[in-house]
């Protein structure tokens, strides 16, 4: 029997883990010592979190970062044709959404391994669903470019598709540069298209709330080093 891979969502803070998601979760956290993380510490503080009784020694880590060459990284799934299940962790919430894992869920249906996503939280779709934007349509498009005329071209462009489509636009910063981000959308943005912030999503210092750009520029918000996604949406 070929093992399975299972995608383990983790927390998007500092959150008890069986607040936001099932104890499906924990369970099948308790049944897996093989697992391919981004940071070993974070990865291990959470397994211990969701599962104490679980003996730490057992556990085998393989590391997904961007020092791992991806000769390294095929070789981590080859455990599972001895019938092992192996866990894939994210970082924050879930893996592969946002998240260097694709290439291993990839690489899991090259090799014919089953793939099972489990329930968690996704920044990205709690924002979207709290947002009040078109939820038939929509698009995540990662990090804008750094340069700050590129980044303007990129918000103008997103904009624009937004209305063209009838498309929510998607997108996250750097924690450190989220209020430069802020200051860059009031300012290019027209004054009527709609901005959603979601900050700090599903720990008790939430913010999540809808705007025109024009009622943002009256806003004090301090976004400085917080998870944040910001949304779009030109009618």
């Amino acid at each position: 029997m070929i093992g399975k891979l299972y995608l383990i969502p983790t927390t998007l803070g500092e959150t008890e883990p069986l607040q936001v998601m099932p104890i499906s979760v924990q369970k099948v956290v308790a049944q897996i010592d093989y697992y391919i993380v981004e940071n070993e510490k974070s990865a291990r503080k959470f397994i211990k979190q969701i599962c104490p009784e679980k003996k730490q020694p057992s556990l085998h880590i393989f590391l997904l970062d961007k020092f791992v060459e991806e000769s390294e990284t095929r070789k981590y799934l080859d455990v599972c044709a001895q019938g092992i299940n192996v866990g894939l962790l994210s970082e924050a919430g879930v893996p592969a959404i946002a998240d260097p894992g694709a290439v291993i869920v990839k690489l899991a249906h090259q090799k014919n391994i089953q793939v099972v996503p489990l329930v968690g939280p996704s920044s990205i779709l709690l924002a979207m669903m709290s947002s009040g934007f078109n939820g038939q349509n929509f698009a995540f498009n990662g990090y804008l470019p750094i340069d700050n005329s590129d980044r303007k071209s990129a918000i103008k462009e997103l904009e624009k598709l937004s209305k063209d489509k009838n498309q929510s636009q998607i997108f996250i910063e750097t924690p450190y540069r989220n209020q430069k981000m802020f200051t860059e959308l009031v300012n290019t943005l027209s004054p009527n298209t709609l901005l959603c912030i979601a900050v700090d999503i599903t720990l008790n210092s939430e913010f999540i709330k809808t705007l025109s750009v024009k009622e943002w520029k009256n806003q004090a918000i301090d976004l400085h080093k917080r998870p944040t996604i910001f949304i779009i949406q030109r009618e």
